[in-house]
């Protein structure tokens, strides 16, 4: 009988999963109400997708937060690191305020940055086809998408025309990924991509980097900036000392998330 019971709640559990991500948003009386179950029941069900990260609970409804059926950018790519971009993107949603206006770079840390923001009252501005298309199901972000020569590889606008677009921005934040940092700066493995990530530094108050610790000590294609010309680094417990000790001494704020993404399921865990 207990393996019956889970296999029902596996099933009732995958139908949810799949009415959430047909339509982006659905409240929890229409959910309980096409599985012909309580409330709580959708609600336990809820929070196991929301472990998982396919979906994000907000007042009186859930958002789909998973994988796109039509953008797929980051499948077949997730690796051992994916819990940890998790947590930063955790991390670095803390630094935003209600009613900021930011932006998103593409990558896999952004997203899921992005994932933490579904619901929240924003004006985001993107060049990232997955976040935009992630963002676009939330009635509470005013969503602003930067165009361009799109890069296939992670589904990116970038060039001419979107360097263009991003100066006639003004945001308060801007979160950037990166493929290497070491004491020349921040670098990324495409010089298109790097010339508009030069536009987002110009165009905005304040710039965080986003990025897990393996990527400190290696160097890439082409150069970004210098490691004092952002506000700020969003990175995990990981990181070495040394480069602890060199962020501080340039100046630039040091964000650990600590695993904070592990230490939430684990509470949600006991809680169930």
């Amino acid at each position: 009988m207990p393996s019956e019971t889970r296999s029902s709640s596996g099933g009732r559990r995958e139908r949810l999963r799949r009415m959430v991500r047909q339509t982006g948003f659905a409240s929890l009386g229409e959910l309980a109400e096409s599985l012909s179950v309580s409330e709580s029941t959708v609600r336990r069900d809820l929070e196991q997708l929301e472990r998982s990260g396919d979906v994000r609970r907000t007042h009186g409804g859930v958002f789909w937060t998973g994988e796109s059926a039509t953008i797929r950018a980051f499948e077949g790519r997730k690796d051992t690191t994916w819990t940890v971009k998790a947590a930063i993107g955790a991390a670095a949603a803390e630094l935003i305020e209600e009613h900021d206006t930011i932006l998103l770079d593409g990558g896999s840390t952004t997203y899921e940055l992005a994932r933490c923001l579904v619901g929240r009252r924003l004006q985001v501005v993107t060049n990232s086809l997955p976040v935009a298309h992630l963002l676009s199901s939330s009635d509470s972000i005013d969503l602003v998408t930067i165009g361009g020569c799109v890069r296939g590889r992670t589904a990116v606008a970038i060039g001419p025309m979107a360097e263009s677009m991003l100066r006639q921005i003004n945001v308060r934040l801007a979160f950037l990924s990166v493929a290497g940092i070491n004491e020349r700066g921040y670098f990324n493995n495409n010089m298109m991509l790097v010339e508009s990530e030069k536009a987002m530094l110009a165009s905005a108050d304040q710039s965080y980097v986003v990025t897990d610790h393996t990527k400190f000590g290696k160097v890439s294609l082409s150069h970004l900036c210098r490691l004092e010309d952002v506000q700020g680094v969003v990175t995990d417990s990981g990181l070495a000392s040394h480069w602890k000790k060199r962020i501080d001494d340039a100046g630039v704020e040091l964000v650990l998330a600590d695993n904070r993404r592990s230490d939430e399921t684990d509470t949600e865990s006991k809680t169930d």
